[in-house]
């Protein structure tokens, strides 16, 4: 019997084990991968504390994988080839028969599916995954490059490319951390005019090695809006900080017509009035993070801007203590698990 071993969780935030499971074959239409690396994202712990719906457990989870084919399921064999460099995000499959599916709309498929949540996810060496979850790595780009792109890149990349903002716009990254260090870069690489925002005055000098044109310190006496109009307005607002008070303080600081784009996700509610959005006809949305044509999107545009995310790289038998470090806060900025 041929196994491979994968982290999992028996009981809502329980440690991690490693265990031992036989290796399975893909059914018509999937692949199995053999991972290579998995980012450790900040969205895992919605299914390791049991937080949504569905969750069963034991559990693996992982969402930001990056491995190689090593076995086609029927159906699998049109596009894709044994040894083929894949990555499996977020957007780990869809439906393809709820309203959004048939409007063309995968990421908002209502019976999404999310590795580690519907099916065994990256903390793990291998993975089954559907055809319609698999994005190219290009071969500029390492494994433990390209696994973060499945969520963090992703997301970032995706919601400023589908703002408003055009190049020469002033466009401001609200956090420089996980999210927010891969939404710097590519603001500047996108021809906006960038400003980075966080909190110390200690963090500007790698918000500017980063490729932000401005940084503005959310602690300065000077607000965080007033700073932001004294550059003329912000276009778009990408606010990366899960922190409900810090998003709610770039409001004021948009142009007429400007918009504010949430991805970082805070259970607290948003301060904004009415007024404040009617007045400048400012727009507030949140964003998702994107499918596997965007995911391919993404790592494409980091091979060509030389764009990449900050890691450290922890092997698969430390999945617990990678874990933990992230859910601390203490990663920069982002924790990715090896098999090698």
């Amino acid at each position: 019997m041929s196994v491979y071993r994968a982290a999992q969780v028996t009981t809502a935030g329980g440690p991690f084990e490693i265990v031992e499971r036989e290796v399975p074959q893909p059914g018509p239409c999937h692949v199995r991968v053999a991972v290579d690396a998995c980012g450790v994202c900040h969205s895992d712990s919605f299914f390791v504390d049991d937080a949504v719906p569905g969750v069963r457990f034991p559990l693996v989870p992982g969402h930001e994988i990056a491995g190689r084919i090593e076995e086609l399921g029927e159906g699998a064999q049109n596009a894709w080839q044994v040894g083929d460099r894949v990555a499996v995000g977020w957007f780990g499959g869809s439906c393809g028969h709820c309203t959004p599916c048939r409007q063309g709309d995968f990421i908002m498929c209502r019976n999404l599916k999310v590795p580690g949540w519907a099916y065994d996810g990256g903390y793990a060496e291998t993975v089954i995954a559907p055809v319609d979850a698999l994005a190219r790595i290009p071969d500029a780009l390492a494994a433990t490059d390209a696994a973060p792109m499945g969520c963090a890149g992703v997301t970032t990349y995706n919601g400023l490319r589908r703002s408003s903002a055009r190049p020469g716009d002033l466009v401001a990254v609200l956090g420089i951390g996980g999210l927010g260090h891969l939404g710097v870069q590519y603001a500047a690489a996108m021809g906006f005019e960038t400003v980075a925002i966080a909190r110390g005055a200690a963090k500007a000098d790698f918000a500017k090695e980063l490729g932000a044109h401005h940084y503005v310190d959310s602690t300065a006496d000077t607000s965080v809006a007033d700073a932001l109009q004294a550059l003329g307005g912000a276009r778009v607002v990408l606010a990366t900080a899960a922190n409900s008070a810090a998003i709610t303080a770039t409001v004021e600081g948009l142009a007429p017509r400007g918009e504010l784009v949430v991805i970082g996700a805070a259970s607290e509610p948003l301060g904004i009035s009415p007024n404040q959005l009617i007045m400048s006809g400012r727009v507030v949305r949140g964003h998702p993070t994107g499918t596997a044509q965007d995911v391919q999107d993404t790592m494409a545009f980091s091979a060509l801007q030389g764009i990449r995310p900050m890691t450290e790289t922890v092997p698969l038998d430390g999945a617990d203590e990678a874990y933990r470090k992230m859910m601390s806060g203490a990663a920069r900025f982002r924790m990715v698990l090896t098999t090698g």
